[in-house]
């Protein structure tokens, strides 16, 4: 217990130095990473520096890379002027459309970060262009990501049901899907509310298109294939999107500076560091050992609550995949000796855990941050501090008193 208090205790003041100095966050984990990793459990740098998330790091600078060329080029222009024409230019309809359709991306089994990676481009630019708060459209996409994500076909749900289906624990699929689908448009309706979603009601904006140009035309086939590849043949977003951008400029170089020099890379560091150093947790037990802890406790209804509030923890700061393949197999004890129901503890879990998805620190909410534009970034990353830590305290209470107390 003492690793686990000493570890919690660094990552509070990661926060604290963060906030009281103009230093990267990220650089300060990754320092403490190897500080705490290397005195007091004993690794070595090579063991420390493999908690990276080069896949996310892949992810980041392949999309903005690629999203920077579609800017510069007029692609991206050219794709909000769609979408409004496809809405008559009701601006207000824009979050909805786009709620719904990473609802449905997602739902048709396209894992989240590749549905967040395709929309959130150019729901940014779209806000930017509008002057719409950039907030109200980001958390539109990760919400309706999170909406579609526990259909019976989607990855979430997939991970669930498999390590409830090894326990002897059924669930009802279609149930499971309905229930975050519901929570997740009632979280949506609170976004629209907090950011100033009613407020473009009445507003329209002008439908015309700039013309296509065969530069244009070209992006719009390697986006096209982006989203191809990514969801009907589950290829990596972040190579996928950097391949297309590589060829987009061996093609058109003109743009090319300007694209690389568009790239977050304090972005990059920031989330990169943050997440290193949870790893660095998860690699030496400190996450499993809370888990352990928690599922010991003698009261079912405080354990449920508890196992709720750790997957809203540490999934703010780490792969969601990763905590439903930690925590629900923690569950099943639960569930097998008739204290907790398992439709009840599965749809509190996949909304605790899956809710603070919109967190800075996480893949979602990173690339939010990352496509804001830089005179906005650090009141947005303020913004998403404050509502991932909001679904820290809010959606694991909710999922608790919704749930698992009637059932208990």
């Amino acid at each position: 217990m003492a690793a686990d208090l000493i570890s919690l205790l660094v990552l509070v003041a990661i926060f604290a130095i963060g906030l009281w100095r103009p230093v990267n966050m990220g650089a300060v984990a990754i320092v403490a990473a190897f500080l705490l990793g290397t005195a007091y459990f004993g690794l070595g740098a090579e063991d420390i520096a493999g908690g990276f998330p080069a896949a996310l790091f892949v992810t980041l600078l392949g999309v903005t890379f690629l999203f920077g060329l579609a800017r510069a080029n007029g692609t991206v222009d050219w794709l909000v002027g769609a979408a409004l024409a496809a809405v008559r230019g009701r601006v207000a309809l824009i979050p909805w459309v786009l709620f719904l359709l990473a609802a449905l991306i997602t739902g048709i089994g396209a894992i989240s970060a590749a549905t967040n990676a395709i929309l959130v481009p150019i729901g940014l630019a779209f806000a930017q262009r509008h002057r719409i708060n950039p907030m109200l459209v980001g958390l539109a996409i990760l919400n309706g990501t999170n909406a579609g994500g526990f259909s019976p076909i989607s990855v979430y749900f997939t991970i669930v049901d498999s390590a409830l289906t090894k326990g002897g624990v059924h669930v009802s699929a279609g149930w499971i899907f309905l229930v975050t689908f519901l929570f997740n448009l009632a979280l949506n309706l609170v976004a629209c509310t907090l950011f100033g979603g009613w407020r473009l009601r009445g507003q329209d904006a002008p439908t015309t298109r700039p013309r296509l140009s065969t530069e244009n035309a070209l992006t719009l086939v390697l986006l096209a294939a982006l989203v191809l590849g990514a969801v009907a043949f589950g290829l990596d977003v972040g190579f996928l999107a950097l391949t297309a951008a590589v060829l987009l400029i061996v093609v058109f170089p003109a743009h090319a500076k300007e694209a690389a020099a568009g790239i977050a890379w304090n972005v990059v560091l920031l989330i990169g560091g943050i997440v290193m150093y949870v790893a660095l947790l998860q690699k030496v037990g400190v996450v499993t050992s809370l888990g352990a802890a928690v599922a010991g406790i003698g009261s079912p209804l405080l354990a449920g609550f508890l196992l709720l509030l750790v997957g809203g923890v540490v999934s703010a700061f780490a792969s969601t995949n990763a905590m439903f393949g930690v925590l629900v197999p923690l569950t099943i004890p639960f569930v097998l000796a008739g204290h907790l129901d398992a439709f009840a503890l599965t749809a509190a879990l996949c909304v605790a855990t899956s809710a603070v998805d919109a967190s800075p620190f996480s893949t979602g909410g990173a690339l939010v941050l990352a496509n804001t534009e830089e005179s906005k970034r650090d009141k947005v990353f303020r913004a998403l501090t404050g509502w991932g830590l909001a679904m820290i305290a809010i959606a694991p209470a909710a999922a608790w008193l919704v749930f698992l107390l009637p059932a208990g």
